[in-house]
């Protein structure tokens, strides 16, 4: 896996993230791609996709191959009535139609944020400490969010994890609480892109 396997510090994580408010008129999940709309049009493109998991730390062919799967797997369900587009557009606004099966629930079906469905997660699974997932614990919670012969949808939510848990483990292998919750909301991903160029300007300096 390509990309930095240390922790991404995420501060504040008693206090509710920025849109997870019941009012707020763009829900949850469209938060959570919205880093990926580069342009910010509405529209995700794969060139976007891949520039967005380039500046998260993932390597080029993770990246390449994320925004080959994402796109063509998600473009069609976020684009109804309308013809097939060979560019595989992905539109952010209709990304609640895209939610694929064999997931946590943690969204529900217009795309808010459940936060009984996210405390669920550590409850039934953090064993070892509580605001914390292991390796082994996290697979057990995939394991259990799998439905019945559902092979697309535990090879999606396995891909989401398995990439998060990479970049955002700490040194002990654990995948934190807010962590999670800022990947839920989407504010993660602009920290983890500020972190890596904040590091890569830091190197350019000290050359």
């Amino acid at each position: 896996m390509a990309g930095d396997s240390n922790s991404v510090s995420i501060s504040g994580s008693s206090s509710k993230p920025e849109g997870m408010e019941n009012h707020d008129q763009t829900n949850v999940l469209q938060k959570h791609v919205m880093f990926f709309d580069r342009n910010n049009d509405g529209v995700i493109y794969p060139s976007e996709t891949f520039q967005g998991f380039r500046a998260i730390g993932c390597g080029v062919l993770l990246s390449s191959v994320a925004a080959v799967f994402i796109n063509m797997g998600l473009s069609r369900k976020t684009r109804p009535g309308k013809s097939f587009s060979p560019r595989f557009p992905i539109e952010v606004k209709n990304i609640q139609m895209a939610k694929h099966t064999s997931d946590s629930g943690v969204y529900d079906k217009e795309g808010r944020f459940v936060p009984t469905k996210f405390e669920e997660i550590f409850i039934k699974h953090a064993r070892t400490h509580p605001h914390a997932l292991t390796s082994d614990e996290l697979k057990a919670f995939m394991k259990s969010n799998r439905e019945p012969k559902d092979y697309g949808g535990w090879l999606a939510g396995y891909t989401e994890w398995k990439i998060l848990y990479e970049l955002c483990k700490d040194e002990n292998g654990l995948l934190h609480e807010e962590t999670v919750r800022a990947a839920y909301d989407g504010s993660l991903f602009e920290k983890m892109a500020k972190e890596k160029a904040s590091k890569k300007h830091k190197m350019s300096a000290d050359v």
